[in-house]
């Protein structure tokens, strides 16, 4: 009989190490907590227990919900057009691409390859977030319109992994009604909720988050949806109402790094089989070149299109040509629900590390403009 307590301090204990590491490299958390995964399920025995996929699971929601949280309306209002355009091509091609590839060429299944399209259509918010932050430019235009398109970009992966693998029967129907009355009355809601039952130390805030986030989550996964698709609206609804409750998406965001995202991104890399990889590099870097391609067919026009100087065109094409959050989850649910098998797991979150780290790295060695930069568009092009 497994120790509970003795499984938890291996994972707490690899969390702790990938901080560590994290911390001296500057490497982002999640792709050091995938890696050491990686070791832990091929070198040290990791496996995943009942209550380790519960935590893992509630992670992926929590970290979904943050990243819809995160969007400033107003952004995506003062730069609709090139973030809506930016980020629904760069959805589309790549998932239309990858998925042709998977299916014409590489022989998956239809369902096997839509979920190759959807892991390697994503853009990762936490990568260009990071990146943004770090140098200072998630307060100039390009850094607003590349965290803007981004949004766009993985609500299509979220959407479409949603719509695709969902049964459209009675529960769908439920699903859908009952998501749509509380996301109407969600915003207003939760102001009044907020004002009355805030700043207590039972922190009723957070339980009334986290059972709208598990009741959801519940009714998504009864019609055979993915629990991400509804927090990541969720996170949207209130996006407005967190910009003035900064202090609790602070909470919100240390509890869920501190204890659940680390058991889904370690039990993200202990299904990735090293002996797979080296079987399927071939594939591997193949996909990683459909993904950049695709992303640079339809976003470097983009950029061109709405003025951008040449630099900063290659630069935003560059970053949304990364991945990770959204394609982890997206090969896990494959996965789990046997749409994919587990070589075919490997080659797409291998694919989604390298998109993580291969364009970022181009973009900030060779591309990275300047945090002066006046903006992307030209004024005639904002006024248009």
């Amino acid at each position: 009989m497994l120790n509970t307590w003795l499984v938890a301090a291996q994972w707490i204990g690899l969390a702790l190490v990938a901080g560590l590491v994290a911390g001296w490299t500057g490497i982002s958390i999640s792709l050091v907590e995938i890696m050491v995964g990686v070791i832990g399920g091929n070198f040290l025995g990791l496996h995943t227990t009942p209550w380790t996929d519960f935590l893992g699971g509630f992670g992926s929601i929590l970290l979904t919900f943050l990243a819809g949280a995160e969007v400033d309306p107003a952004v995506l209002r003062a730069k609709f057009k090139e973030s809506m355009t930016i980020g629904i091509i760069a959805f589309l091609l790549p998932f239309l691409g990858a998925g042709a590839y998977a299916y014409y060429v590489a022989g998956w299944t239809l369902h096997a390859a839509e979920i190759g399209g959807i892991a390697l259509s994503t853009t990762s918010v936490a990568v260009v977030y990071a990146v943004m932050v770090e140098t200072g430019l998630n307060e100039t235009p390009i850094g607003k319109i590349i965290l803007a398109a981004c949004f766009v970009n993985d609500l299509g992966t979220v959407v479409a992994l949603g719509v695709l693998c969902a049964n459209f029967n009675r529960w769908m129907l439920l699903f859908g009604g009952i998501t749509a009355l509380i996301l109407a009355a969600l915003p207003r809601f939760t102001r009044w909720f907020f004002a009355v039952y805030g700043n207590r130390i039972s922190q009723l805030e957070v339980k009334y988050l986290f059972f709208l986030l598990m009741l959801l989550g519940g009714l998504a996964s009864m019609a055979n949806s993915e629990a991400v698709l509804p927090a990541y609206l969720l996170g949207l609804a209130v996006a407005g109402f967190f910009l003035q409750e900064r202090d609790l998406l602070f909470r919100l965001r240390v509890m869920t790094f501190a204890l659940f995202t680390p058991f889904y991104f370690l039990k993200a890399g202990l299904l990735v089989s090293l002996p797979s990889v080296v079987a399927s590099v071939v594939l591997i870097v193949v996909l990683l070149m459909v993904k950049m391609v695709t992303k640079f067919t339809g976003v470097w026009p983009s950029t061109r299109l709405f003025r951008f100087r040449p630099r900063e065109g290659m630069y935003t094409t560059l970053l949304m040509s990364t991945g990770l959050t959204f394609g982890t989850i997206s090969s896990l649910f494959g996965l789990t629900h046997g749409i994919i098998n587990q070589q075919q797991y490997t080659v797409l979150v291998t694919v989604v590390i390298l998109s993580a780290v291969v364009p970022t790295t181009i973009a900030q060695t060779f591309f990275r403009p300047g945090v002066t930069v006046a903006g992307p568009v030209s004024p005639e092009a904002s006024a248009g």
